[in-house]
This record gives structure tokens, sequence and C-alpha cells, in this order.
């Protein structure tokens, strides 16, 4: 992955960051307009959120653009870091909420099967698990005609294998919501599927 030239570049630095630097310093140091030190937090994260990001939007590409983006959004908020968490902590929730705006634009993604095959109960039998990938193109249809907010409901419960209590923070609304989104994303599938002539839905 190359280094995006769209990141605060020149010979403008106060100091030189070394590898012994601790992130703490370097955001510090960022915040006083260091390009140093953020070329060095972005040369021991960028992996990490890299990959990170993948996880959401699966093209390589769009995850670099994102990358980018991560760390322009952290030398624009540098001051604001309070150190209540890790900085590779902090740079993952602006790399998050990133990746969840993108997603909130690509309104017709169309899921993979890896996901499709996930939205089902964990205690299905060899049997079920066979019928499941006979009709996983069904299932990924009906996916991507659910609404924006369904969609991601169900893409961060059974594609990133996040908790109802972690999807509440993600999204900014109370458990009880996410759960009555889950509860009717779950029989629209059921709806769209047997209209399609799938009589049971696996959810």
């Amino acid at each position: 992955m190359q280094y995006s030239h769209a990141l605060p570049l020149g010979p403008r630095s106060r100091t030189r960051a070394c590898p012994q630097t601790s992130d703490e310093a370097l955001v510090a140091s960022i915040v006083s307009g260091d390009r140093a030190a953020l070329h060095t937090l972005y040369a021991r994260h960028h992996v990490r959120v890299f990959r990170f990001l993948m996880r959401f939007v699966s093209e390589e590409s769009s995850a670099e653009d994102l990358v980018t983006e991560v760390f322009m959004e952290a030398w624009r908020q540098a001051g604001r870091f309070e150190g209540r968490a890790q900085v590779s902590t902090w740079l993952i929730a602006i790399a998050r909420n990133k990746a969840l705006s993108a997603l909130r634009r690509r309104t017709t993604e169309e899921l993979d099967e890896g996901v499709a095959e996930r939205v089902a109960d964990p205690a299905d039998d060899p049997e079920v698990t066979l019928q499941k990938r006979e009709t996983g193109a069904i299932l990924r249809q009906c996916l991507t005609e659910l609404s924006p907010a369904h969609r991601e409901i169900v893409d961060l419960v059974y594609y990133h294998e996040k908790a109802i209590d972690e999807v509440a923070a993600i999204i900014g609304v109370p458990q009880s919501t996410v759960k009555t989104r889950m509860f009717y994303a779950r029989r629209r599938i059921a709806e769209l599927m047997a209209a399609k002539g799938v009589q049971r839905a696996w959810l």
C-alpha cells in the first residue's frame, strides 16, 4: 500500500519523530503542526487501520482512500484527543465512522456470500446448511433489498460479528432500537425469500 500524497506533507516539522516516540507524544506533536509526527503515526498504524476498513468495504482501493481520510481526520482532530483511550483505539474509532459513512453512501451494495451464509441460526444442522448454500444467491439479493438502516444492522451483527451493545454504540441508538431493527430486518428477509419461492428464510 502506497503512502498517500493527500496527507499533509512538506518540510515544515518542529521535531524529528523517532521510532521510540510514544503514540501520545506523536499526537501532541501533531497538534503543534509536526508533519513528521503524522508520518510516523501513519507508518505505525496504517496497516492495522487498513485491515479494519477492509472488513467493511472489501475493496482495497476504497479501503486505501478511507485510510487517507482517517489520518487526515487525525491531523485535523489531534487537539481533541484526550488520552482516555489508546491512540490506536482512537484511530480505529475514526476509521469506523468513516467506514459507516461510506457504507451509508453505498445503498445498493451487494453483500457477499459469506455475509449471506452468516445470516442464520448457528444451531443449523448439515442439511439446513446445504440448503442455505443452494439458496445463497436469493438470500444475497434479498439483503440488498433491505432499507439502509436494516441492512446496516444485519451487516454489523452477522458480517462484522458485533454484539448488540457494540452496534448501538457504533450507530448511536439505544440497544432496544438495534433489537427492533434486527427483528424487522429478519422478518423482511423472510417475506422477500418467500416471495421468491423459498419457504424458509433461515432467519
